[in-house]
């Protein structure tokens, strides 16, 4: 087989990418070691920024997003027992969607097939070749038989642990990584959220996040130590300790229920420079990771994913290689400030186990000040709905 464009990993980057690229008239074929509807089992973020939900509309997979997600103009800190809100749409004139990554990644197949776009699933033994070279290639094996795809180039969306970052040697890259102490311990309810808008909860228990998926799903999280396990979390025992954490209000309305998922996510930072690696580059998580507490993951993908398929239109269309050279670059200052944006949240919102009071009224102070400086809040908000492509 030939193509254009390979494509390592069938996640929300790949397939975006891949639609992007057939609307510019790139050939691409996508590849996933897994099946389906394992992709599709994956329960991630869902929260869309608007230059996200542009992109997809872009490819035409934004219609049942436009009907089924919520837009919200603002979002609640609290702290010392009290809610504040904070209004994005007022500070910016922008908004942001909730809209689960399940869901978008169903748009996207359902477009790619509609376009009658190859995507092999269940591919196995994935491995980019030659890519330091004018003649990459990728080779996989399907149903036993060993098949390769000669490419002009190959797009590394495969996430943390795929094999296309796998594949650079030690020396070409250079990462950078911050682990941090604690995880969040995530709840699928269908339940009404307690809020319109998520809070986030700053408590001398841990941090807690009030968000959701629908109108009549509702997603919670509470911080825990990392080496907490799923099993001792029973429903009674989360829903409990959420309450805690919550202002009485919220606590007198919050609706429990039965879980229809529950895991135990650690947090970490991390970003591996550079993105592109001969013929070959690199987006979304195989490249970087942020904490879920800015909200950034599935939005910096989308962001590394523009980048990328306009400097492949530019090369095809305009025999230019200019933004191919850049795109390293320029995908990373937008990364870079999104990192540092989720290492502020998370610092000023979670209970740190290896500081003290000092930490803690330090944290207290900073939201305090968020709250009443029309300045901080605008930088908050800015940096929250998206900074742009």
């Amino acid at each position: 087989m030939r193509t254009k464009v390979a494509i390592i990993g069938a996640g929300p980057s790949g397939l975006l990418l891949g639609q992007l690229l057939h609307t510019f008239g790139v050939d691409n074929i996508i590849l996933e070691r897994q099946t389906p509807d394992y992709v599709l089992g994956r329960i991630r973020a869902g929260l869309l920024e608007e230059g996200t939900v542009s992109l997809l509309d872009q490819v035409g997979a934004g219609a049942r997003l436009h009907q089924e997600g919520l837009v919200h103009h603002g979002v609640e800190l609290a702290f010392g027992g009290a809610r504040h809100r904070i209004d994005m749409h007022a500070a910016t004139g922008k908004t942001v969607t909730i809209y689960g990554q399940t869901e978008v990644t169903l748009d996207l197949m359902n477009a790619r097939k509609a376009a009658g776009l190859t995507s092999v699933y269940s591919a196995s033994d994935v491995k980019p070749h030659d890519f330091d070279t004018d003649h990459p290639r990728v080779t996989y094996v399907k149903d036993g038989v060993s098949h390769e795809i000669a490419c002009d180039f190959i797009a590394g969306c495969d996430g943390f642990h795929g094999v296309s970052r796998a594949s650079v040697p030690a020396s070409a890259i250079t990462s950078y990584e911050r682990v941090y102490p604690f995880g969040w311990l995530g709840i699928l309810s269908e339940t009404p959220p307690v809020s319109p808008e998520l809070i986030y909860n700053n408590h001398e228990r841990g941090f807690a996040l009030c968000t959701m998926r629908s109108s009549h799903r509702s997603r919670y999280y509470v911080q825990c130590p990392l080496d907490d396990h799923v099993d001792q979390w029973s429903d009674d025992r989360f829903w409990d300790e959420l309450k805690r954490r919550l202002d009485q209000k919220a606590a007198d309305e919050l609706v429990t229920g039965p879980s229809i998922e529950k895991s135990i996510a650690p947090l970490r930072s991390f970003v591996a420079e550079p993105m592109r690696f001969g013929r070959m580059f690199l987006a979304g998580d195989a490249s970087h990771i942020v904490p879920p507490t800015g909200a950034k993951g599935l939005n910096l993908a989308a962001s590394d994913v523009h980048y990328l398929s306009q400097a492949l239109r530019e090369y095809y269309d305009e025999k230019s290689s200019a933004g191919l050279d850049g795109y390293s670059a320029r995908a990373l200052a937008r990364v870079w400030k999104a990192v540092r944006f989720s290492w502020w949240m998370t610092s000023m919102l979670h209970k740190f186990p290896d500081e003290g009071e000092f930490a803690a009224r330090i944290q207290i102070a900073e939201l305090d000040y968020l709250v009443s400086s029309k300045a901080a809040s605008t930088s908050l908000s800015e940096n929250y709905v998206g900074l742009p492509f």
